[in-house]
């Protein structure tokens, strides 16, 4: 019986089996695949090879049928809930008589009366009177000035004198250096002028020697036909044209709800709770602060301060800094700007190398050019022609048959019945696991008509797990 696979049996392309590790070799008793030690090597019976302690994966299906029943609805008793009583709301009614304003501060609050407090700081008196202050500090009585010469300064005098003889010193370079005239160097580039020769050219190719003329025909041109225009008159009705009836079809209804203007005649009521319920208090305004009113002061300000009272101006002489004031010297002779290279440099006469052109191979025209062109010789000017255009106007043309609006996807459609697919369950029904690969492909087989109602089957409800990639 043909096995399939959870891959072969999808319908919808969403389920793959799980794909176990690639290997290069498949699975099989043989401990190494790759090297000969297993068959080369003896086997002795007195060894054994040691048993594997990890339990052989085998896969076991539920053979009984599934039951909807959890531990929650086993468990779980019903009870009548009746609704919660709701507390009835109290109205509200105002309390009679007039609200008490007083507080435990208007009460306890004993008023005293209250005079300014006197600063302790005693009033600033001026101290300056009109006699004027004599005093003498400290240090120009103890100060006693001493006689100070001037000290001579024992830097020598050192004015620059240019010297009077001409420098004679030569440098090594001049010493060493022996003038030479100057020598043209002879080029080595061989001069670029074609030779010619004194035999005559041979201008005679094989194409020339070679070549028969023959005598060639007349070539057929063939007369134009003359437009001969059609005696019936020009159809311009297309096939769209022509079919196109222009039915005017039923115009398509809106679903949305007609918007009605929610009105109403009886008046607007604004009362409201805090309206009705509302108590007006007598309450007293608020007495705002009244600020003292400014007065300007009527005696003369007095802009004396200690300083210009108690300050004496004293006759000092300005410091004398005994550092000499730095001159530029200047000398009266001419400046001597002659140097060894001004005197020993010879100006030498050298003319620029004439530059090497190369001669002219063709020969260039002396008259006027001719722009005439073959197209202008033979260009034959025609008054342009319109074309008449053959569109048809763009009027609609309407009728008052209904359009057929049938399709043939309406009138060939049959629905289709949307199946399960059958990969999507753990255990697809009809079918029976059977065993696993080395890839990971998980094949199951057909169950058979006798082996639908044997016990034990494999068989899993419809409602199962899917099995999803």
């Amino acid at each position: 019986m043909k096995r399939l696979c959870i891959c072969e049996m999808c319908n919808c392309g969403r389920h793959r089996c799980t794909h176990g590790p690639t290997a290069m070799w498949k699975k099989s008793d043989r401990t190494c695949v790759v090297s000969e030690y297993v068959e080369k090597y003896p086997a002795h019976n007195s060894c054994q090879p040691p048993r594997s302690l990890k339990p052989r994966y085998e896969y076991q299906g539920n053979t009984g049928k599934m039951e909807g029943t959890t531990t929650f609805r086993s468990d779980f008793i019903p009870y009548e809930i009746s609704q919660r009583p709701r507390k009835p709301k109290v109205e509200y009614q105002p309390n009679p008589g007039e609200i008490d304003l007083a507080t435990t501060y208007n009460q306890d609050f004993n008023p005293y009366e209250l005079q300014p407090v006197v600063p302790v700081r005693p009033k600033e008196r001026p101290r300056a009177g009109s006699t004027k202050l004599d005093t003498v500090p400290t240090y120009k009585e103890d100060f006693r000035q001493w006689e100070i010469q001037k000290r001579e300064i024992p830097k020598p005098d050192l004015s620059y004198q240019p010297p009077s003889t001409k420098f004679g010193n030569t440098t090594t370079f001049q010493d060493d250096f022996i003038p030479r005239g100057l020598v043209l160097r002879e080029s080595f580039k061989p001069p670029n002028i074609a030779k010619q020769s004194d035999a005559p050219f041979e201008g005679v190719t094989s194409n020339q020697l070679s070549y028969v003329p023959h005598a060639m025909e007349a070539r057929f041109v063939r007369a134009p036909d003359e437009y001969k225009p059609s005696s019936q008159p020009f159809m311009g009705f297309t096939t769209q044209r022509h079919d196109y009836q222009g039915l005017r079809g039923h115009q398509s209804r809106s679903c949305k709800p007609e918007h009605t203007a929610v009105s109403s005649s009886t008046p607007f009521q604004s009362r409201t709770e805090f309206r009705d319920s509302f108590q007006q208090w007598p309450v007293s305004l608020p007495q705002p602060h009244k600020a003292a009113e400014y007065t300007s002061p009527t005696a003369n300000m007095d802009l004396s301060t200690t300083t210009q009272t108690t300050y004496i101006k004293h006759n000092i002489q300005p410091f004398v800094s005994a550092k000499p004031f730095s001159r530029p010297t200047r000398s009266p002779a001419p400046f001597q700007g002659n140097t060894t290279m001004r005197e020993d440099f010879k100006v030498w006469e050298t003319r620029r190398r004439d530059v090497i052109r190369k001669p002219e191979e063709m020969q260039r025209a002396s008259g006027k050019m001719e722009d005439l062109t073959t197209f202008k010789a033979h260009f034959v000017q025609h008054p342009p022609q319109t074309n008449v255009s053959c569109k048809p106007l763009a009027a609609p043309l309407r009728t008052d048959v209904p359009m057929e609006d049938g399709t043939m996807y309406r009138t060939e459609f049959t629905p289709k019945k949307i199946s399960a697919c059958p990969a999507s369950f753990t255990s697809p029904p009809g079918f029976v696991f059977d065993d696993t690969n080395e890839s990971g492909h998980r094949f199951f087989r057909k169950v058979a008509s006798h082996e639908k109602l044997a016990p034990g089957s494999n068989i899993q409800a419809p409602n199962a797990v899917a099995v999803m990639s």
